[in-house]
């Protein structure tokens, strides 16, 4: 699969499912609809494993790797996500999970010894701008108190432990485990991981009766996650964790336009800006434009 679609389904999906998880928020502790989310993906991939009669087994050498993995980007990151987005405005988040891009390429390098792109590190920051540029009118809704330095410290903590995922999972790739397997995996041990810290911090472990939580959490789980995750990690396969990162410079646009139908957001001439900025970013980053190679003859001529 191409690229491009690859980044289209992760893009489209993940940009929907901000919309979602707020529908989730408030019924039960944010763990555990982390946990209901994940348990359902979990055995959604079982079951697609068995019937396309694949193999579970992966080398035993990687269980270690892809535990890891799978505890820090699916129950760490999320569940810190689900507990920071409480506190905050969607802007700050869309503008915090920029630190996974910088995180990704400082974790490949420190772990693995992978080398530093420049221009990721450019794409990142042409990011980071177009983003601010985008949600630039939200943030005058700020207001600074405990709760949102709290909210910041935790979405913080969840961009850190994705990249570790991000990192890790790259590592399991490499390594030739099957996407679906990995994935599967890496579910369950953080679904084990989550069962025992809810069974040890004694939070209420319930089932909600709320229609709207369930068909939040089904949707999380189909497409945010089985779907998603499956084309995320293709992506990284295909072009490495710190360029595939960048899908989350473009998901909060989808979640742009759907606020714009379902929350009246008012379009302004820095969100175009902005946009346009980011998608440059990205081109970037990619490699579509080579403006550090065009850079370098230039130092060198001065």
């Amino acid at each position: 699969m191409q690229v491009a679609v690859l980044f289209a389904i992760c893009t489209l999906i993940w940009g929907s499912t901000w919309l979602v998880i707020r529908l989730q928020l408030g019924v039960v502790d944010p763990m555990v609809s982390v946990l209901y989310r994940f348990v359902i993906a979990a055995f959604l991939l079982l079951v697609w494993i068995t019937l396309s009669r694949r193999s579970l087994r992966i080398p035993r050498q990687l269980h270690l790797p892809v535990a890891a993995g799978g505890l820090a980007l699916y129950w760490l990151d999320y569940t810190l996500l689900y507990y920071g987005e409480e506190h905050l405005i969607s802007a700050v988040v869309a503008l915090m999970s920029c630190l996974m891009i910088y995180m990704n390429v400082l974790l490949r390098r420190w772990f693995f010894n992978k080398p530093v792109r420049r221009d990721v590190l450019l794409g990142a920051s042409l990011g980071v701008i177009g983003l601010v540029l985008v949600f630039r009118p939200e943030f005058a809704r700020l207001s600074t108190d405990s709760l949102l330095i709290g909210g910041i410290l935790l979405v913080i903590g969840s961009n850190f432990f994705a990249s570790v995922g991000n990192v890790l999972n790259e590592y399991v790739l490499e390594h030739g485990v099957p996407v679906v397997q990995l994935n599967f995996w890496g579910m369950s041990y953080a679904v084990i991981a989550m069962l025992l810290a809810i069974w040890i911090g004694g939070i209420p472990l319930t089932l909600p009766a709320d229609s709207d939580f369930w068909l939040a959490t089904v949707y999380l789980s189909v497409f945010g996650t089985v779907l998603a995750f499956g084309a995320y990690m293709k992506l990284m396969q295909k072009i490495g964790s710190d360029r595939s990162v960048f899908v989350v410079l473009l998901f909060p646009l989808v979640a742009l336009v759907l606020s714009s139908w379902f929350e009246n957001f008012q379009w302004q001439w820095q969100t175009l800006l902005g946009i346009g900025v980011i998608l440059l970013g990205n081109a970037t980053a990619l490699g579509k434009l080579r403006l550090m190679r065009h850079l370098r003859p230039a130092r060198q001529s001065a």
